[in-house]
């Protein structure tokens, strides 16, 4: 089926009653049994476009433009639909014959079925019982607050959608109080550590301008009559439902869910707590390696960090001891902006400096934009230093590199360079934009996400600084790897917290050891890793995974080697799990030799 033909009758079936939509998973269980004996191939296309449409259907909020009126349903139907429609589409991927596909469809194939089968184990942990916490991405309250900054809003059936889904919000607060509810009886909390800030976010939450803005910036191109209407609509539906649901939530999270969370930060703190983050580190990392594997790992690229830092400092004539040379970088003013707009400027600056050395690197660049802007006011106090929102073609949105403004004397010039290669380009945006503009592909393939990946290529695109001309100034090059050395503490410290008994003191005090980060980042990072466990893993074993494939190729293919042809080649198949992404690579390294 092409996929604009699946767009439209997603379209279709979205807006037919529940009962029709059950199809879904009646097509999904007679794919299983093949009753009209299709070759693999068709089986494997309708079963991509039907994950797909499942996808759309129980997680709404990806935020791809073919159902933008409802949110997740966290009722109790809504998560044995989800439970049940996973195990359908486990069933019908493994009946179908990999063996009976060309080489393009089986890579289709081992995605899909990873996809299929990672989401379907994870059911087995209630996940939905601590949907809130203070972290900026993994939080269904920031998800809301995603939802109005994020959905384009282009004509007037748009806003119709818009305010069909700010309506609903009253709704899914409901659920989600009766969710954490249940955890509290059943011992399924987050740390307070996790929950710090929640209460000021929600009440910074009931803005007008905040959840408006997109409505706002289409209205101001409307004639006034209409404008008014759907202003005053959109004004009574948030002061009249949305902001009271907001205060109620706040209320219980003050009087109710705060005060029951437990006082540790470890996850194998909570029931089956172990064997759920051992399988949070095998999604994000795409790997099986044990946390205590990884832990050494940690370790080691630490010490090798630090050797490079130590020389570098000796290097700039620096007496003082490690701690002193951190010190210097954290407090002299000759390292920090006076006015927001200055450091917003000088990213901007280092964006444009980087777009003429890109070709070198790449044969293939993105068609979409992106820009820099700050942090929005709401989020930026506990907002990590920066943070890239994708592009997205089909709804005219580009890509958006937000850096945060807040508390001026935590945002380092050092830092600067290697951040921007790693958010923008050639990080996320290079990447996850060439994701979206594939062509030929199942279209779940655009917006599968493995962060091992992802984030693996943006710390291996923050080495490509050196290489594009960038790092000159000894204090950039002490940034990176001042970034690096982060992204190995990581290792270090969330299996400590999560797997080794760390308390949150231990782990801050090992960070702030052996980095030149600022304690206010270093909290938040913390904060960020017992909030979100394992998710922090993922950032070096994908790099280190990316190293390591460039090495054989460098060292195989000799002067055949090319690093444009190389990136090309890596970027082409979008996010893939690491195992798979070795495979590959492999595979076009023999055929160039």
């Amino acid at each position: 089926m092409k996929r604009i033909q699946f767009l439209f009758i997603c379209l279709f079936l979205f807006a037919l009653p529940l009962k029709a939509q059950e199809s879904i998973e009646f097509k999904i269980e007679a794919l299983s049994k093949n009753p009209d004996n299709r070759k693999e191939k068709e089986r494997l296309d309708q079963l991509a476009d039907l994950y797909f449409e499942f996808k759309l259907l129980s997680d709404p909020e990806l935020n791809i433009p073919t159902r933008q009126t409802e949110w997740r349903d966290f009722s109790d139907s809504g998560i044995k639909r989800r439970r049940d429609g996973l195990e359908l589409l486990s069933k019908a991927v493994k009946s179908i014959d990999r063996s009976g596909l060309g080489r393009e469809d089986q890579l289709n194939y081992d995605v899909l079925k990873n996809t299929i089968e990672i989401e379907n184990e994870g059911e087995k942990f209630p996940y939905q019982l601590m949907p809130i916490t203070n972290n900026l991405f993994s939080s269904y309250h920031q998800r809301i607050v995603n939802f109005s900054t994020r959905t384009a809003i282009q004509t007037n059936k748009d806003v119709d959608d818009f305010l069909i889904k700010l309506g609903k919000i009253p709704k899914l607060i409901d659920q989600l109080i009766g969710l954490m509810d249940k955890g509290i009886e059943m011992g399924i909390m987050p740390s307070k550590a996790s929950l710090k800030g929640v209460p000021d976010q929600l009440q910074n939450m009931r803005d007008n301008d905040l959840f408006l803005s997109n409505l706002n910036a289409y209205l101001s191109k409307k004639q006034t009559a209409y404008s008014e209407e759907i202003t005053d609509k959109a004004m009574g539906i948030l002061s009249g439902s949305v902001f009271p649901a907001f205060e109620k939530l706040q209320s219980y999270m003050e009087k109710s869910y705060i005060p029951n969370a437990r006082e540790s930060v470890g996850w194998k703190d909570i029931p089956d707590g172990e064997s759920w983050y051992n399988y949070r580190i095998k999604v994000e990392t795409t790997t099986s390696l044990p946390f205590h594997q990884i832990h050494e790992i940690g370790l080691r690229e630490v010490k090798r960090i630090r050797a490079e830092m130590d020389s570098l400092i000796q290097s700039t004539g620096f007496t003082g001891s490690f701690d002193e040379f951190n010190t210097f970088l954290r407090t002299d003013p000759r390292f920090f902006f006076e006015e927001p707009a200055q450091l917003l400027d000088a990213y901007r600056a280092i964006a444009k400096k980087i777009d003429p050395e890109l070709p070198k690197m790449f044969g293939k660049l993105p068609r979409m934009p992106y820009g820099v802007f700050p942090v929005p006011e709401i989020r930026e106090k506990y907002a990590t230093t920066a943070y890239y929102s994708p592009s997205s073609a089909s709804s005219g949105r580009a890509g958006i590199f937000y850096a945060n403004t807040y508390d001026l004397m935590s945002r380092p010039k050092w830092e600067m360079e290697a951040l921007t290669i790693h958010e923008a380009m050639p990080g996320h945006h290079l990447q996850i934009s060439l994701a979206q503009e594939m062509e030929d592909v199942p279209e779940f393939r655009k917006y599968v996400r493995y962060t091992a990946f992802s984030e693996g290529w943006g710390l291996y695109s923050e080495s490509l600084g050196d290489e594009m001309g960038f790092y000159k100034d000894p204090y950039s090059k002490f940034g990176q790897l001042t970034y690096e050395m982060w992204r190995a503490i990581r290792l270090v410290v969330d299996t400590g917290i999560h797997g080794m008994g760390w308390s949150r003191q231990e782990a801050i005090d090992y960070f702030k050891g052996n980095s030149a980060k600022t304690e206010h980042d270093i909290t938040v990072e913390i904060d960020r890793y017992i909030a979100w466990p394992a998710q922090a893993l993922a950032y070096k074993v994908g790099e280190l995974k990316i190293k390591e494939l460039r090495a054989a190729a460098e060292q195989q293919l000799g002067e055949k080697f090319d690093i444009r042809m190389f990136h090309d080649e890596l970027l082409s198949f979008g996010a893939l799990p690491l195992s798979i992404l070795e495979e590959r690579m492999r595979e076009w390294i023999i055929s160039l030799k």
